[in-house]
């Protein structure tokens, strides 16, 4: 079966997501002006987002093999272009907490039948691990198409310009819509016995929560998914309310950040086919936690004027904290390649649902805690709480890699159970 035109529908879909769910940082800025919201309400965008992320995930995950991949997909294009279109019609707080539900829902749709289609689409665990990485560089650069798409809209965020940037992302997933619907998918992968029930599937994937490798892959999805969306989320805000950047300015300047993670997680695709991927993961831990405490002290020390429109005027702080983005990006589709690669092809969409839950969770707890702590705290200090989860993160990954090795009798074990 021909797979190009196939992997560039999921190319498509996931770049069309990277702008519309992370704009979320993006959004809670301009809000904060449009609504005059303060940094806690406008963290609550996140958990409408993320919940529905998680809900839809647990749904699809425990019966994509009767659902099927390409419907699901499909089902979410559409769901979102109609949101995309209706919502420049009602410019409200509300309306926007409406709209991230619809694009949670319609993105966990998406994620798992994703993980689940590059199951299929793949033959070794090389070119699965390859692939993971380059989709995800992939959707760093639909978040970073973001970041210029709403900087345009919002010259004037008071007046509400800002959501006709839905226009162009609803276009885009009718184009997507179309072009998954011509590319071919031959699912029978996921044909299961006629004695097995819904039931069945749904206690399958409760079942693979108690894996060992499952367990401690959840540890280090949830960490890391609350480090970079804390960081994703509240850096337009840092940018503009510490570093006094005027809010279209802070957008652009925010871009940085997706930028360096496209290049990390290309990077990483060279680095983990010849390196031991757990020294890779740690010394990207070290890096980061470099570049956190080095972003930190400039912006401590250094002194802002009240405010800058001018490229010329950016703090050296503003070009530094972003490229963070390099050290953490490789971390997410590693683990994920590794704990999939590790479970039979069927049983992907179940894992993959529990992939993007605790994912959604993770993102959930960080973008509530960095609003919080925002408000009480100030920026600067808020973001010096990240090093709690990284250290965390850091012994998740030697307990990943402990059970890893031991894979195939994890893998049997699996089998075992999920009889």
């Amino acid at each position: 079966m021909p797979t190009s035109r196939i992997k560039f529908s999921i190319f498509l879909n996931y770049f069309l997501f990277a702008i519309l769910l992370n704009s979320i940082g993006t959004v809670i800025l301009l809000v904060q002006t449009s609504f005059k919201v303060s940094e806690p309400q406008a963290a609550l965008l996140d958990p409408f987002k993320d919940i529905s992320i998680a809900v839809a995930s647990f749904i699809v995950g425990a019966f994509i093999s009767r659902i099927g991949y390409k419907k699901s997909m499909l089902i979410a294009l559409g769901s979102v272009a109609v949101a995309c279109f209706i919502i420049p019609s009602v410019q409200f707080f509300w309306a926007i907490k409406v709209l991230c539900a619809i694009s949670g829902f319609a993105f966990g749709l998406t994620k798992v039948s994703v993980f689940g289609t590059i199951g299929i689409v793949t033959n070794s665990e090389k070119e699965h691990l390859s692939i993971m990485n380059f989709i995800e560089s992939f959707f760093m650069v639909g978040i970073l198409s973001g970041y210029f798409l709403f900087a345009y809209f919002a010259k004037d965020p008071a007046s509400g310009n800002w959501f006709h940037a839905y226009y162009a992302i609803g276009a885009l997933a009718v184009v997507a819509f179309v072009v998954l619907l011509s590319a071919p998918l031959d699912e029978s992968v996921l044909q299961r016995k006629p004695s097995e029930s819904s039931s069945s599937e749904l206690a399958d994937m409760f079942k693979l929560i108690f894996l060992p490798l499952v367990i401690s892959f959840v540890m280090c999805a949830f960490f890391y998914v609350l480090i970079e969306q804390s960081t994703m989320n509240w850096l337009p805000t840092f940018n503009k309310k510490v570093l006094h950047i005027s809010e279209s300015l802070a957008i652009i300047w925010t871009s940085i950040l997706p930028s360096s993670m496209a290049l990390g997680r290309f990077l990483a695709g060279v680095l983990l086919r010849k390196l031991n991927w757990l020294t890779v993961l740690v010394g990207c831990l070290a890096g980061a936690v470099g570049i956190l405490l080095i972003s930190l002290y400039l912006a401590k020390t250094t002194i802002v004027p009240p405010i800058i429109d001018s490229v010329k005027d950016v703090p050296l702080v503003a070009f530094v904290f972003p490229v963070i983005g390099i050290f953490l990006a490789p971390i997410y589709p590693a683990i994920n390649s590794l704990v999939l690669g590790a479970l039979p092809k069927y049983r992907h969409g179940a894992m993959s649902g529990l992939i993007v839950v605790f994912s959604a969770i993770g993102g959930t707890l960080g973008s509530i805690i960095t609003g919080y702590l925002f408000k009480e705290v100030g920026g600067i200090n808020a973001f010096y709480f990240s090093l709690i989860p990284i250290s965390i993160l850091a012994i998740a990954l030697f307990m990943f890699n402990k059970i890893k090795g031991k894979s195939s009798e994890h893998i049997q074990l699996a089998n075992d159970i999920l009889v």
